[in-house]
């Protein structure tokens, strides 16, 4: 992983800044720290006003592990091109199938994790996010889960993230089909996605040269993103660049048209 914005990576911003590029973004950990309550969750307000700003000069998207509707109004505003909620299948075409497997799933969960202290299961419709952040013995809840969903009749499957597991319908998509469908929809030359989490690894591993370019929030030797941000704070300064770019190359094509 290299760092994205050393001096001599941010080259590689200009660059998108010319191009036809899709930006998409997670929102937890990514645009907004991580919170101990997941319903206090918010972007800060100067990340709110740059990112605003970044969508009213870049096609954008938000990929996000919340339910749709609750990743929306997070946003502050932000004129996001696309929403994308619950790891990448909302919205799509097969939600019925997945929110009946989710309503059979749910008290069969509820059940096999009754006696668990500091367990916190969420109905995302579509999926559901076992929370054990609450949890004294966290490896013992964590192993716990992963026992509960093993044992469901209905074919779901696991997605770790930080005291977290989520629990999704097998055949859902993912973020990194959400994203290429949304690339290839949109006709981008290429796309950037920022993420911090297990879930984003859906998108950083995929093999996409020269039409996909990942970012991880902190370093990690067992990402395969290819450039990380030091911490959450830096997405400020990723996003005021953006920003500084779209203008400086608009301020260049005025230019040369006055001379001609």
């Amino acid at each position: 992983m290299k760092a994205l914005l050393s001096r001599e990576n941010r080259v590689l911003l200009d660059q998108l800044a010319w191009s036809n590029v899709l930006l998409a973004f997670d929102f937890d950990g990514t645009l907004a720290p991580i919170v101990a309550n997941r319903h206090q969750a918010a972007m800060r307000a100067r990340t709110a006003r740059l990112f605003s700003t970044v969508c009213d000069r870049y096609p954008s998207a938000v990929i996000s592990g919340r339910a749709k509707a609750d990743v929306a109004r997070r946003l502050d505003g932000a004129k996001v091109r696309y929403l994308i909620g619950n790891h990448g299948l909302e919205p799509g075409t097969r939600l019925g199938t997945f929110e009946r497997q989710v309503v059979q799933a749910h008290p069969l969960l509820d059940a096999a994790l009754d006696g668990v202290a500091g367990i916190d299961i969420e109905n995302k419709r579509y999926s559901l996010a076992v929370h054990y952040r609450r949890a004294r013995e966290k490896p013992k809840a964590r192993e716990a889960i992963r026992r509960a969903v093993a044992a469901l009749p209905v074919p779901m499957r696991i997605i770790p993230g930080k005291l977290v597991i989520n629990v999704v319908p097998e055949a859902a998509p993912s973020k990194g089909d959400a994203l290429i469908a949304l690339r290839d929809r949109t006709e981008a030359d290429v796309a950037m996605y920022v993420g911090d989490d297990v879930t984003d690894e859906d998108v950083f591993r995929l093999d996409q040269p020269g039409r996909l370019f990942t970012v991880r929030i902190g370093r990690s030797r067992t990402s395969a993103a290819r450039y990380y941000l030091r911490q959450q704070q830096e997405i400020d300064a990723l996003l005021e660049h953006l920003v500084a770019l779209r203008v400086d190359a608009a301020a260049r094509r005025g230019g040369r048209g006055a001379r001609s």
